[in-house]
């Protein structure tokens, strides 16, 4: 791991720039922390890591004493991208604008997008709990289709909060019934871009024994703020 740029924020969090041979990289840290729990950021469907509503929420969870780190994926944020993904990207649009069934294409690109994703963010994982100022538990926070994935094939994640989305691809929503750490599942009710009953059936097919879905009126972008602090106290009783 490689740190190629170092900030000092007003909040008292240290912001760092990394590089992991292709895997491009952000790690907030509290300045006064030791060794701080670890949580894992990740955005939907390939928005860049400096996507600001991400870098919102992990400033503010770093100040509260976590140490956060997020990727760009490969083809994701400023990573190159496929002629293919280009393509897959621009019919998901317009089938989505178009109120076209979009199954078949979502399974074909995020599918794939996850199976990528998946090994690059285990290979960071194992690069930053190297690091001193990071110690364990680690935690998952945002994109529900890789989480599944990661919480399901990565047993240092110790709990989980997921950000709702009714287009989870087939083999995660699949997977959901092995999910066995504590979750906190955020649904945006009139979230115009996933359906919200198989957003709950998903809720309702994780294999957890601690689970909580918190439900808000508003659409995609629409979370409350204080469901970060919500969020802040679950992650408290879990990793600290």
């Amino acid at each position: 791991m490689h740190f190629t740029s170092e900030r000092r924020l007003d909040d008292g969090v240290v912001e760092r720039e990394f590089t992991l041979g292709e895997i491009p990289g952000t790690l907030w840290t509290p300045e006064s922390a030791a060794s701080a729990p670890l949580i894992l950021m990740a955005h939907n469907n390939g928005l860049p890591k400096g996507e600001p509503r991400l870098v919102a929420r992990a400033r503010h969870t770093a100040a509260c004493g976590y140490a956060v780190a997020t990727i760009d994926a490969a083809g994701c944020g400023d990573r190159p991208r496929s002629a293919s993904d280009q393509q897959a990207r621009a019919d998901l649009r317009r089938a989505m604008q178009a109120g076209e069934p979009v199954d078949e294409i979502f399974e074909s690109f995020i599918g794939p997008l996850v199976e990528k994703a998946t090994p690059e963010w285990r290979t960071t994982l194992d690069a930053l709990l190297a690091l001193p100022e990071i110690g364990g538990p680690v935690g998952y926070s945002g994109w529900t289709a890789l989480g599944i994935r990661l919480a399901v094939t990565e047993p240092r994640i110790a709990a989980a909060g997921f950000f709702a989305g009714g287009y989870v691809p087939h083999a995660q929503r699949e997977e959901a019934r092995q999910v066995t750490v504590p979750l906190l599942f955020l649904l945006q009710w009139d979230d115009e871009g996933n359906p919200r009953q198989r957003a709950l059936d998903l809720f309702d097919a994780f294999g957890t024994k601690e689970k909580t879905l918190h439900a808000n009126m508003g659409g995609h972008v629409g979370t409350p703020w204080f469901e970060l602090e919500d969020g802040g106290r679950f992650y408290d009783r879990h990793l600290k």
